[in-house]
Formats: C-alpha cells, structure tokens, sequence
C-alpha cells in the first residue's frame, strides 16, 4: 500500500500586511519545521497555506510517493477524503488551513455566499475566481484583534453624535433616521444601518478625504493635549490612517465591531459578515475560495456596491462575535471548533505533560494537523516510517487512518482539520 500518512512542506505568501522576519509566527513555525530555511529578516511573512489551492498546493515530503503535491495526489487517490467527502465536494479537499502573521490591517471585506459566489464569478471571472463560498474561521494563536460585524446600534449612535466628520459623511438625514430606529423594529434598524453604510463607503473621495484630515488632525491635538479620545475610538482612528492615509476604511470603526481574541479563542465569519483583521498571529480555516468582496484599508480592486448590497446589517454586541470551542466528550484532550458549515471543523489537541503516548483517533474524513509545540515520533500502519514531529510540523491524515504519538515534551498542540 502507498503511504496514506505523510509530511508536508507548506506555501508561503509574503504579503506586504505581513509581520516581518522571525517576529512573525509562520515564518518561526517555517523555521522550526524545516532548519533549512532561511528567514529573511526584512521579508514579510503573512501566511502560510496548508492545503491543495491552486496558488499554494504544498510539497509531499516523502520520496516514495511518485505525486509532488498533495493536490495531485489527492486527485489520484481520492478514497483518502472519505466516502462522504468525497461524494459531498466532488473528489476535492473542501478546505485550506492556513496559519497568518498580521502587522497592518488587512482590508474590509466580505465573502459571498454560495449563490452570489457563482455570480459573481460568471460576470466579473478576473476578480472572483472561483464560484464558491468562503466561511472562515480564525483561532488566535497569540493575542488578536479584528473587527467583525456591526455594532450594537447605540454604540453607531454615540459615534455619529460625538464624531461630527463621520456624520457629514453619512449626511443629516440618514444619521437621523439610524437614531430614530427602535429595537422592537430590527428590519427598520437594518436598513437604516444600510443607508448610513452605504453612503459612507459611497462618499465623494475628495470629500472624504478631507474629512478624514480634519478628523485626523482633530484627534492628534486632542490626543497632544493629553484628552480621552475614546468617543471618537482616536486610537485605532490614528493606526490604520498611519498605515493606510487617505482610505475610507479608516472610517469603518465606527460601525463595526473591535474583536479581540485571547490565544485559544475564535471567531466566526459568516457569508455577508463584514470583517477586517488587524494585528496578530492566527490560524485560520476556511471553504477553498478565493472570493473575497473588499471595501477599503487596500490597494487592491475595491468593489463598494457589491459590499454594500451583500452585507448582513444585523447589529450585535462584539462579545457575541467569539465562537466558542467545546471540550471533546470522548477525549478530554480535544477542543472542537464545529461551525454551522459542512466544509470544515478544527479540533485543538493539547497534550498535558504526563501523557507519554497519544492516539490521534481515526475520523471519517481525511484531515491536516499543525505542531504548534512541543516534539513527538508519531507511528501510523499507513505510514512509510516513523515520523519525527516539532513545531511547526504539518502532516495529511488520509480518512480513517489513525496516528501514536510517542511523546518526548510536554504539550504538543495541534490544529487537525476534518
């Protein structure tokens, strides 16, 4: 029999949003998993790609398999996804795991749902490549922060009464009626929250940009002054306009949730949810698209009308933003991250130290798993050999194939995907 078990070597993407050198966690990740590499310190290193993706299929680390990417050899071999995934998403792996490094803000963006993916793949192929979904997760592996969602409607309120360039921005009249929106009316509540966005990401660039000096300038003098600037958030205000000057984004605090994510925690992104990642180390899972909608804080193609016609204007408290994982019932070891979608779920394995020996269960459904600490020699009947694991070490389980670790440090974590 062909291996079934075996060792990958992962892509790299060296976005400019990356965090540089070793101070970013896929390039320690890289280094650790393969002492050959070399990191560049003035090089970004924003995401690394564990999957079959077109732009990052990854290397099989074993000489003894004829196929050199896990993408040729899962289309040669397909029984190793497991009946019903291989039934349910036509021979394909349905999902790509990555692992990212954030320095600066990635875009403000939102990812379609299956119908509008198909859409918008069939009118605009050059920037929606694919016709799929995208739901995502993130799990943060160091402290993290995002912005997810939109706000509870009083926090949106509170910034148009107290940010008065916001509020020529979206014009008197709609801010108005966002305020005289009640809660026992959320469909009235939604579409105020439409309008107000709308004409925001709508706005004149000249105009805005204006706005956004004086607002700019405001709050430096402000913050010079020694002033709370929290009612106009003058902090996160002053960070993104130093890393992208000029950019309606920068305006989006004010209507969307600031997340942050202790190591361990999650969050959700559904279609239509509307999110931007700010800073810090994560891994993240997602279906296998590339369609991503983008409004702002990038240089890349921004298509705002889209954004604004697909966005869920459902208001929520940013608490309600954490996904939470739940403790295996079977193996107290595993916490399971299971969203409302079929293409993926993350377990998070954490091994105490008095725990020698370790059986990664078989599943029914073939799965990546990530060293993020700790070292083992992990044994399977479907592997070639005796395969030595460490940080950073990235192995594809075939369906129903199960793996002994032989434990050598404390806790080795693992992110497996089914």
């Amino acid at each position: 029999f062909p291996p079934a078990v075996f060792p990958l070597s992962c892509v790299v993407q060296n976005y400019s949003w990356g965090k540089v050198g070793l101070e970013s966690e896929v390039a320690k990740l890289v280094a650790s998993g393969d002492p050959l590499v070399q990191i560049q310190p003035d090089q970004p290193y924003a995401e690394l790609w564990m999957g079959t993706h077109p732009r990052g299929d990854a290397l099989i680390r074993d000489n003894r398999i004829p196929q050199k990417t896990l993408g040729q050899w899962i289309s040669d071999n397909t029984a190793c996804l497991g009946a019903k995934v291989k039934d349910a998403f036509q021979g394909q792996l349905p999902f790509l795991f990555k692992v990212l490094s954030v320095n600066t803000a990635l875009s403000v963006q939102a990812h379609p749902n299956k119908e509008l993916a198909a859409k918008l793949h069939a009118q605009f192929p050059e920037h929606y490549p694919d016709a799929n979904h995208k739901p995502e997760m993130a799990i943060a592996l160091t402290p993290f922060e995002g912005m997810c969602g939109f706000r509870p409607v009083e926090e949106i309120v509170s910034f148009l009464q107290n940010v008065p360039e916001l509020r020529a921005l979206i014009g008197e009249v709609a801010a108005e009626q966002l305020e005289r929106s009640g809660s026992d009316d959320p469909r009235g509540v939604s579409a105020a929250l439409r309008v107000c966005f709308t004409r925001l990401m709508k706005s004149e660039k000249k105009f805005f940009v204006d706005q956004l000096n004086m607002l700019v300038r405001r709050i430096s003098q402000e913050a010079a002054e020694g002033k709370d600037t929290s009612g106009s958030n003058g902090d996160l205000l002053l960070r993104l306009h130093s890393q992208y000057p000029g950019d309606i984004g920068c305006f989006t605090i004010y209507f969307l949730n600031l997340v942050r994510l202790e190591p361990g925690e999650a969050m959700f992104l559904g279609a239509n949810e509307p999110h931007a990642y700010l800073h810090g180390d994560c891994v993240e899972i997602m279906a296998c698209s590339d369609n991503t909608v983008r409004a702002g804080l990038t240089p890349k193609f921004i298509d705002v009308l889209t954004l604004c016609e697909m966005l869920n204007y459902t208001p929520a408290p940013s608490s309600s933003k954490i996904f939470p994982a739940a403790q295996s019932q079977l193996d107290p070891n595993v916490y399971l991250y299971d969203p409302p979608v079929p293409d993926f779920t993350i377990m998070r394995i954490e091994i105490p130290a008095s725990i020698k020996l370790y059986l990664i269960s078989a599943m029914d459904s073939a799965s990546i798993l990530l060293v993020i600490q700790g070292t083992a020699v992990g044994t399977s009947t479907a592997a070639a050999s005796e395969m030595s694991l460490h940080r950073g070490s990235v192995l594809f389980i075939s369906a129903n194939e199960s793996i002994s670790l032989h434990l050598s440090s404390p806790d080795s974590r693992a992110c497996c995907l089914l």
